[in-house]
């Protein structure tokens, strides 16, 4: 059957019993039913009513496409309820993806939020691509750098990301620290791998220093940081994510041209959910201490 207008007139008819009463109920001319009619029943090659003066009744062959309709009509409705109800409700899966230098805190609140909402499916994801919030990749987002455009995209400002820059112990004590920019060249440096990484401290850094100072590249922040504190070279670290790291040494403090704006991005369809929205309160509360660091 491949063509559910039809079958949904011959439901009208054989529940309300009429032409006219159908109808009206679909918002159509009553001449648009009877030709339904007409052509379903030449389609099944049987007849589904029994034409009166008082109007149709409907024949076995009717009565069953009466049954199959109406539970076939209350399975669409069940399922619309499930659907308007996804938004209702603080259940099935929270995909949450950001920058990976935050991965530490945001976990935090999604644990917490999880302990909250114990049935949640949570999902963190982090790399180097941005996920598509448009193609349900995503409910909520953190990007870092200039405010997504996309039209379909809700937007609003997050935090700012301050950075310094930081050596451990053992790096001091065999080369020495800088005191100035214009030392920094004589120092070996951990940066991200991605010459093109839109942090605004590498481009800073890529400036001032031969690219033979940058002796060791990785892909994500763990290992860079990692690296930091094996002593490979001075790296910038995020202020947020610098208590994890107490034995290392502050080297400069953050400058303003070394910080990132963090953006929260929900897509226009999901944004008013409930589950979205709870998040999104909580995250924020979460990053009021955050920004003090």
């Amino acid at each position: 059957m491949d063509n559910w207008d039809e079958i949904k007139t011959a439901y009208q008819v054989a529940r309300l019993g009429t032409v006219s009463g159908a109808a009206e109920v679909l918002g159509v001319h009553h001449a648009t039913v009877i030709r339904h009619i007409d052509s379903l029943e030449k389609r099944l090659g049987e007849k589904l009513f029994q034409r009166h003066a008082r109007g149709y009744t409907a024949t076995e062959a009717g009565r069953d496409l009466l049954a199959v309709a109406q539970t076939t009509e209350d399975q669409f409705a069940q399922l619309a309820n499930r659907i308007k109800g996804h938004g209702e409700a603080v259940s099935g899966e929270l995909i949450v993806t950001s920058i990976a230098e935050i991965s530490r805190q945001l976990s935090g609140v999604m644990v917490a939020f999880g302990a909250e909402y114990p049935s949640l499916i949570l999902r963190f994801l982090t790399g180097q691509r941005l996920f598509r919030l448009d193609f349900g990749e995503a409910h909520v987002a953190v990007r870092a750098g200039a405010a997504p455009s996309e039209p379909d995209y809700v937007v609003q400002p997050f935090m700012v990301l301050h950075h310094g820059l930081y050596a451990a112990p053992s790096y001091a004590a065999a080369h020495g620290l800088p005191k100035t920019d214009a030392e920094l060249a004589a120092h070996h440096f951990v940066v991200n791998d991605n010459a093109e990484s839109r942090a605004p401290y590498n481009h800073w850094l890529r400036t001032l220093v031969p690219p033979a100072a940058l002796g060791f590249r990785a892909a994500e922040p763990a290992p860079i940081y990692d690296a930091i504190c094996a002593g490979a070279g001075l790296g910038f670290i995020p202020r947020i994510a610098a208590p994890q790291y107490p034995e290392l040494i502050e080297v400069m403090p953050p400058r303003p041209e070394w910080s990132s704006n963090l953006w929260l991005v929900t897509h226009v369809d999901l944004h008013r959910t409930l589950k979205v929205q709870r998040f999104l309160a909580c995250l924020k509360e979460a990053a009021q201490e955050w920004q003090t660091l």
